[in-house]
């Protein structure tokens, strides 16, 4: 693997831009950051000219379905790697294959093909698994089919058997989801809050069982609802006063109104937020439009207006967002800044996933997981362990 040399870039560091910084990339990783273009004349090295252009770490997404046509529940290596592919090309250098509620032939097939594609990229860095553990009130676009209370001989024999799985999103105020998170925490499976209708009175539990994240807020979860005449606070309102939650956002302009993006960052901060894209089969296509089938729903979709809607058009049935878009609508919607923006695609999921050892942002000894891009956040070059792959 040859040296490489990426010059007169805007280095988007934790917590600054390197105006004409440079970044030294060996055998795959990062070998050095400069603050300007050295002198390395009398080195054999391949020399790219960002320009001008924005150099970040990778994006990193942690709750993708799916994209170019394929949806991860396919159970087809193949198709797998291009949905893979579909989102490299838009600056995603790390995915958490995202499987929604599906029968158990479906979800068996759908593990061994991703984990048969994992051996071919290292853009696949996990699983995980959204359901079918959920509240039938807020299962959102899941499959009624298969909703159901968690089964422990299920799930342990899921951990056992799946080392990939890395998140399990469920509705903790189910008989057994706290029995679930006590067992699967110190595997190094993380439990996140998801299509549930818990009060605030039964997420604190959770919360100490172990459930350190919230998945895609406001979407598919309780809020402020009146019982018997009195008020109760819900997960949202959870989100924001438990500091040690994690949140997820679908940051597709579609989702989320400007208002609730600028909410959500100003309680929460760029540490305490993964932008998502929650995209499906779709994500990543041009000029995709009219009704498709969507295998993580189960159903028909209807895309139109830049979001998949269910069939009704009353609710949304995931997003056709890639990790480029998000960035650009916080810093176009939401007015946030390009280095926290980029944080939350990258040192921030990569901190709460346990792989910023080696990914999520530009520091010498980690992966060259690198996407250049301009002001508009138009993706330009990404190099995927230091291979140059567009």
């Amino acid at each position: 693997m040859s040296t490489q040399l990426i010059k007169n870039g805007r280095l988007v560091m934790e917590t600054r831009v390197i105006d004409g910084g440079a970044v030294l990339i060996e055998d795959g990783k990062i070998a050095r950051i400069y603050d300007k273009t050295p002198d390395l004349s009398g080195e054999r090295l391949n020399v790219i000219d960002a320009g001008g252009l924005y150099v970040s770490p990778g994006f990193i997404d942690v709750h993708v379905h799916g994209g170019g046509g394929y949806d991860f529940l396919c159970g087809d290596e193949d198709n797998v790697l291009s949905a893979c592919r579909t989102h490299l090309k838009h600056g995603t250098t790390a995915i958490m294959a995202t499987i929604s509620t599906a029968d158990n032939p479906a979800f068996l097939k759908a593990m061994s093909a991703i984990e048969s594609a994992a051996k071919k990229t290292s853009q696949l860095a996990g699983v995980h698994i959204e359901g079918p553990y959920f509240a039938m009130s807020q299962r959102g676009a899941q499959s009624p089919r298969f909703i159901r209370n968690p089964d422990p001989n299920e799930y342990m024999e899921i951990a056992e058997r799946f080392p990939m799985v890395k998140r399990w999103a469920v509705a903790p105020e189910l008989d057994g989801a706290l029995d679930m998170a006590r067992a699967l925490r110190p595997r190094g499976i993380h439990m996140s809050i998801g299509h549930s209708d818990a009060l605030y009175e039964q997420v604190l539990p959770a919360y100490e069982a172990g459930f350190d994240c919230v998945t895609h807020l406001y979407s598919g979860m309780s809020t402020v609802r009146r019982i018997n005449a009195f008020r109760y606070s819900g997960i949202v309102e959870a989100a924001y006063l438990l500091d040690g939650l994690t949140v997820e956002l679908i940051a597709d302009g579609c989702h989320l109104p400007a208002s609730l993006l600028k909410l959500a960052y100003k309680i929460k901060g760029p540490e305490r937020i993964m932008l998502i894209t929650d995209g499906i089969s779709a994500a990543g296509m041009e000029n995709v439009q009219g009704e498709i089938f969507s295998q993580t729903c189960d159903s028909m979709v209807i895309i139109e207006d830049g979001v998949a809607k269910l069939p009704d058009r009353k609710a949304f049935g995931g997003s056709i967002a890639t990790g480029d878009r998000l960035v650009r609508t916080m810093m176009k919607l939401a007015g946030v800044d390009v280095v926290n923006a980029v944080k939350m695609m990258t040192a921030t999921p990569a901190h709460y996933m346990g792989i910023d050892n080696e990914r999520g942002t530009l520091a010498q000894g980690k992966r060259a997981d690198i996407v250049l891009f301009d002001q508009d956040v138009n993706v330009k070059q990404v190099f995927l362990g230091g291979e140059t792959v567009l």
